[in-house]
């Protein structure tokens, strides 16, 4: 009779044990994780710092270090990519451009990145300049509630099968947008609805239109004429400045509802200034 307790108590013990081993456990890996994280913010703010001054912003960008966990890449000084954004940077007539940057294969040891010099070589980076389309509709007199959407082969080919000028189907749908608005039209508003062609030349993007309807994506073509007159309210020449970090535009698209400038720039190295 005595022994059934002494029995049971040995058999919860072991229980227990798991799970204050369990509970041992998950405190220590939170501990590890804060530590991770509040290392990785301070390196982040250091990073913040610097490429204020590499990419000449009012305010320090908004920096993301990629890939956990952190601390592994901080002893090593390399990291695989990090992150840099800038949100609402005025650039000529242009008042909400966003600039990101994305910095691949980093090489910055950590006691340089906290010590308030530091230096770091960069294998490659991406610039990005995106421009929204308040910011775009603002120099488009005339023009009110602007929208740009991509536009897909199959959107094309159905524009051409609607009376568009076949020469769409020249287009490469990563070159073409489509865009619209309101435009007043003998004192009432009506609706446009464009094709328009992206071009990049010298850094500056242009709209092109090439079709160009009163009403929806399926109303009937316009004469030539008006089509081109229309056209006029939606041509454009942007010039969003130069892509972070000297980065070579190379590349215009329609994306998330305003237009973006890209490129890829090769090895650089920053910091270390006299």
């Amino acid at each position: 009779m005595t022994d059934r307790p002494v029995a049971a108590l040995r058999r919860v013990r072991p229980g227990l044990r798991v799970r204050r081993v369990i509970a041992v456990v998950i405190v220590l890996v939170a501990l590890a994780v804060g530590v991770d994280y509040g290392a990785a913010a301070l390196t982040e703010s250091a990073v913040a710092r610097e490429m204020r001054t590499q990419l000449n912003l009012a305010d320090d960008p908004s920096v993301r270090i990629n890939n956990f966990p952190f601390l592994t890449q901080a002893l090593t000084g390399r990291y695989k990519s990090i992150d840099v954004t800038a949100d609402h940077v005025a650039v000529g007539p242009l008042r909400d451009v966003q600039v990101r940057t994305q910095l691949r294969n980093v090489t910055a040891p950590l006691s340089q990145l906290l010590g308030g010099a530091p230096t770091a070589a960069v294998r490659e980076a991406e610039g990005t300049v995106r421009i929204g389309a308040p910011d775009i509709e603002r120099l488009l007199p005339g023009v009110d509630k602007l929208y740009i959407d991509g536009i897909d082969a199959n959107g094309l080919e159905r524009a051409v099968e609607d009376g568009a000028d076949p020469s769409l189907l020249q287009l490469e749908p990563a070159t073409a947008a489509r865009m619209g608005g309101t435009i007043e039209v003998l004192g009432e508003k009506q609706q446009v609805n464009v094709i328009a062609e992206l071009q990049l030349a010298a850094g500056q993007a242009q709209i092109v239109p090439r079709d160009v309807r009163l009403g929806d994506e399926d109303a009937d073509p316009l004469p030539v004429a008006v089509q081109r007159t229309l056209s006029r309210l939606f041509t454009l020449r942007l010039d969003p400045g130069d892509l972070p970090l000297q980065v070579t535009p190379t590349r215009l698209v329609a994306s998330n509802g305003g237009l973006e400038i890209s490129g890829l720039t090769g090895r650089l190295v920053f910091g270390a200034r006299s």
